[in-house]
């Protein structure tokens, strides 16, 4: 779906990378038809020689490249950005959005075109493992979507829904997910510790168990609770530990984080519409 067309990434930070590695990794497009914009001249020298691709520190030049635009800038960025690139892209170009808490609304005003995807990567899509939720205005055609697709999967995951307001949702579970993760680990490690083994070792155990018991989630299909209570023996050493948990309040604080950071998601969206 790409081999015949042109990508432009305004911003050429760590996700945009990303997607590029993934992309050519894939062999979904030659390194020359790709065009990455950024503000540091030293950046594109380093894109260039790592991936053949065009870089440049002209947005508008860049923009103008690419009959698909991929908005890859910061969110703070996003209005500045827009009106910059606004003449440079033609009527028919399709806009890729990563930006996060920025809506269609928003885009589509500042963009001036009607084809816009919107979507919500979380950082492992910067090893090829994300998550990506993504949604499409209605003049999105059935090639745009493939092609949104295709440019979003060289991230890991992609995932269409139809309403703008789940990408909210997702923010608060997939894209800030990897941190709550990340914290579980830290916790997981520092007991660990505590126990006695050196960090180097509590580390190794901790992203080993984590690592491989993901891997018999993915594998046999069953739900965690069946999983969980495969290895809970009755007056066991993990019943005891599960207890302890309850008794925390781990869930009511996880469901807690997580709606706070959707309430979040949504105040900063309506931020960015003003």
């Amino acid at each position: 779906m790409l081999r015949n067309t042109t990508i432009s990434f305004i911003g050429s930070g760590a996700m945009a990378e990303a997607m590029i590695r993934g992309i050519l990794n894939q062999q979904l497009i030659h390194p020359e038809a790709i065009t990455a914009s950024g503000p540091r001249p030293e950046r594109a020298q380093e894109l260039r020689g790592r991936y053949g691709i065009r870089a440049v520190t002209d947005n508008c030049q860049a923009a103008r490249s690419g009959k698909i635009v991929v908005l890859s800038v910061k969110p703070q960025t996003v209005k500045k950005v827009l009106p910059e690139i606004r003449e440079a892209i033609a009527a028919d170009d399709l806009l890729i959005s990563i930006a996060a808490g920025t809506s269609i609304r928003v885009l589509r005003k500042g963009a001036g075109i009607p084809k816009v995807v919107r979507a919500m990567p979380n950082t492992p899509g910067q090893v090829g493992h994300g998550m990506t939720v993504w949604t499409a205005t209605p003049e999105v055609d059935e090639v745009g979507l493939r092609q949104a697709q295709a440019v979003l999967g060289a991230l890991g995951k992609e995932l269409y829904v139809n309403d703008e307001s789940d990408l909210d949702r997702a923010t608060a579970l997939s894209g800030t997910g990897p941190a709550y993760i990340f914290l579980f680990m830290e916790a997981l490690i520092d007991a660990g510790v505590h126990l006695g083994f050196s960090r180097r070792v509590a580390q190794e155990l901790v992203y080993q168990t984590i690592e491989g018991s993901l891997a018999i989630a993915r594998s046999t299909g069953a739900h965690p609770v069946e999983l969980r209570n495969r290895v809970t023996s009755p007056g066991g050493t993990t019943a005891e530990a599960l207890y302890q948990f309850e008794k925390g309040g781990l869930r009511t604080v996880v469901s807690k984080g997580v709606w706070a950071a959707y309430q979040r998601s949504v105040a900063l969206g309506e931020l960015a519409d003003e």
